[in-house]
């Protein structure tokens, strides 16, 4: 199954971000997680630093448009086919990066793409 990167990953039980992971687990997806501090999460690392993960289908951030500059370089090396915005995370600069490199480009919750089968 695909597999997705979460930027802005958490181990804050609160966080949007790790209700993503999850419930992205739950669903079957597999995943890679990259946040600002280091930790593990359902068996999985929060990585710190931007690696060069393979097959990542999907992007989905949790971090704001403020943070988001020093990751576009990284992402679109990365090749995904999608990244998803959720509320809050929407950047027109990067969003016109990823067209111009052919990433399709959805402004949604990860978790209500879940829930309504849309993912």
């Amino acid at each position: 199954m695909a597999k997705t990167l979460i930027i802005g990953a958490s181990s804050n039980t609160e966080r949007y971000s790790y209700l993503a992971a999850e419930r992205l687990l739950a669903h079957g997806y597999d995943i890679e997680l990259i946040g600002k501090r280091p930790d593990v999460i359902f068996g999985r690392t929060i990585d710190t630093e931007k690696k060069q993960f393979e097959d990542i289908d999907t992007v989905t951030m949790y971090i704001s448009d403020k943070f988001q500059p020093e990751y576009y370089d990284y992402i679109v090396s990365l090749n995904p086919r999608r990244v998803i915005f959720n509320p809050g995370t929407e950047n027109p600069e990067f969003e016109e990066i990823l067209i111009h490199n052919d990433i399709h480009i959805e402004e949604a919750c990860t978790l209500v793409l879940l829930g309504s089968g849309q993912y």
